[in-house]
């Protein structure tokens, strides 16, 4: 099974004990999920955040509806979590959240390795594409909520 890697980090001008808890929280995702996927969390009654509790989603993906099950497989508050895909769109999806503290602020970083069906062909004409205005949208989110750096 051919794997793949998107790496992607952001300095928020926040300290990591305010940015950690909006990462805490599934709801979040919603708001970090651009409105063309139509995202919405299935599982009621969202509860803190652990090892092992699983999400379950809905989403479109090109029209297409789809369900995603994720499951919380590492979980060190305030520095890191993992998610990874039980049930979805992929062969294989695992997200790691890291969070650094770093010059007054908080380095937001993903990791994502992961597998898609149909393989390379698929994957260079609609996945990576997808993915990257995915994350373009939710970096642009956490520099709204948060605060960047300004340009000089």
């Amino acid at each position: 099974m051919k794997t793949y890697i998107l790496e992607r980090d952001i300095w928020l001008a926040q300290p990591i004990d305010v940015v950690f808890p909006f990462f805490a929280d599934a709801r979040n995702l919603e708001l970090l999920t651009p409105p063309w996927l139509h995202f919405k969390i299935l599982t009621p009654d969202l509860l803190e955040m652990r090892r092992g509790m699983r999400i379950d989603y809905q989403l479109r993906v090109h029209r297409v509806p789809i369900r995603w099950e994720s499951e919380i497989t590492a979980w060190d508050p305030p520095h890191r979590f993992v998610d990874e895909q039980r049930r979805g769109p992929y062969r294989m999806w695992i997200h790691e959240h890291t969070l650094t503290e770093k010059d007054g602020g908080t380095v937001a970083r993903d990791y994502i390795r992961y597998a898609v069906p149909g393989g390379p062909i698929i994957h260079r004409l609609f996945v990576l594409p997808d993915l990257e205005r995915i994350f373009n949208y939710r970096y642009a989110k956490l520099k709204e909520i948060f605060g960047v750096v300004p340009e000089d």
